[in-house]
């Protein structure tokens, strides 16, 4: 009879264990899920994603046998936003753009290119200049970005898909 009573309980304590473990996995769980969900949150107010940057929208996929690069001409010195420390500061460097030679427009303007420099200057300053020089040197993307679209607003094309620029900051 003892053996019987020692095997009840033992299987009793066997049940409680199996409860008390669906228990802990069951709040294990969820508390993973609000912590992923929480991560994911932030991940996109900050704007980053898990599989990588996005696409952009005005940066199509173009063959490197496709493109085309104009160097605007020149070395621009771009005076910046003055930021907290008050002082002047300054951008000095060379423009290129990234043109997509099948494009249609690209035989209207490929020709004519070094004489748009001037617009193309215009609007590199106009951009150029709402930024501080920290925030030039931290966020070049969003800077090229701005640059590109205003550049395909004046021409009225895609033929030019990209901002390269290369500055020293003074």
């Amino acid at each position: 009879m003892k053996r019987n009573l020692l095997s009840i309980i033992i299987l009793a304590l066997l049940v409680v264990n199996i409860v008390l473990s669906a228990i802990m996995m069951v709040s294990v769980s969820s508390a993973s899920k609000k912590t992923a969900s929480l991560v994911a949150d932030i991940a996109t107010i900050v704007g980053i994603e898990v599989n990588g940057l996005p696409d952009s929208d005005l940066t199509p996929t173009v063959s490197m046998a496709d493109t085309a690069v104009h160097n605007v001409a020149g070395e621009l010195t771009i005076p910046l936003k003055k930021g907290e420390d008050g002082e002047d500061h300054y951008a000095v460097g060379s423009v290129s753009l990234s043109m997509d030679s099948k494009n249609k427009d690209y035989k209207k303007y490929s020709e004519t290119m070094a004489d748009m420099d001037g617009i193309i200057k215009d609007i590199v300053f106009a951009v150029m200049g709402n930024y501080t020089v920290d925030e030039a040197r931290t966020n070049s993307e969003p800077i090229k970005q701005e640059i590109l679209k205003k550049i395909q607003e004046r021409f009225d094309s895609t033929f030019i898909y990209g901002v390269s620029y290369n500055f020293l900051y003074n």
